[in-house]
């Protein structure tokens, strides 16, 4: 069925090299149509179907009783056109092929790179040409297999988005890969110009019945890149008490936003 949100545009944006077509669900700001030399922060959404009207909704709703947030285009990154959406994401935002032992036997792992390629070469562009988007301000939402394409993107072209939030991140995936992906890049950089959020849900750990402890591996996340003091990074981490994987993700998305949009920022921490 057709996807459809009152006062959002659906764009097919296809992938040339995957043969894949994905579509860009786009909402704009209030203020967009009365504000023609207006440049705005654009947040992309990965999980479009879900994370795109729960994105635009906290982000209406926060600014009722008085602007908290700036105003921004929101844009979803749909999944693949005749997927089903764990397949897709599991294909598309995972860094390797070894996928956990839990998943079915032809799960297919490890498209994230050309995904990001996809986003680089058409995605981003697409929307950049078509909207009136402060290209400096490009941010990246993602939660779970969405935060660790976000954590992948962060250490291998963290130019791509201006501000990153990082929601309940499979850190657990491939014996903690992404450790990897951050002491490659620390090996290369002096520095890291991003602001970064990740949260995580206090009961995301074996003690509540999880296979892995996302708790600890965000903590450890958190801690090696504050250790490598750089100058440009701007980093927060918020364990949210009472909140598991699922139920995390409105408070975490609500915290994110205004890290990175507020229009008081939030104290680093």
């Amino acid at each position: 069925m057709p996807y459809e949100v009152v006062g959002s545009e659906v764009w097919n944006v296809p992938d040339p090299v995957s043969g894949r077509t994905y579509q860009v669900f786009v909402a704009l700001p209030p203020s967009y149509a009365t504000s023609p030399q207006r440049r705005y922060p654009v947040l992309y959404v990965t999980d479009a179907d879900y994370a795109f009207p729960l994105a635009r909704q906290i982000g209406r709703r926060l600014n009722v009783e008085g602007p908290k947030l700036e105003e921004f285009i929101l844009v979803g990154l749909s999944y693949a056109v005749g997927d089903e959406g764990m397949p897709s994401r599991r294909r598309d935002y995972t860094p390797t092929p070894n996928g956990p032992r839990s998943a079915p036997a032809d799960a297919v792992h490890g498209g994230a790179a050309t995904y990001i390629t996809y986003l680089q070469k058409q995605a981003l562009p697409f929307v950049a040409s078509h909207y009136r988007t402060d290209e400096s301000r490009r941010l990246l939402l993602g939660h779970s297999y969405g935060a660790l394409l976000g954590t992948q993107i962060l250490f291998t072209d963290p130019g791509m988005f201006s501000g990153y939030i990082v929601g309940s991140p499979s850190f657990w995936y491939d014996r903690n890969v992404m450790t990897r992906f951050e002491k490659d890049y620390a090996r290369g950089h002096g520095d890291l110009a991003a602001s970064v959020y990740m949260y995580v849900g206090e009961y995301e750990t074996p003690a509540f019945g999880n296979d892995a402890d996302m708790v600890a591996d965000a903590k450890q996340m958190h801690a090696a890149l504050r250790e490598r003091q750089y100058p440009s990074l701007r980093l927060k981490l918020d364990v949210l008490n009472d909140e598991d994987h699922l139920s995390v993700a409105p408070r975490g998305l609500t915290h994110g936003l205004k890290y990175l949009l507020g229009k008081t920022p939030e104290s680093d921490g």
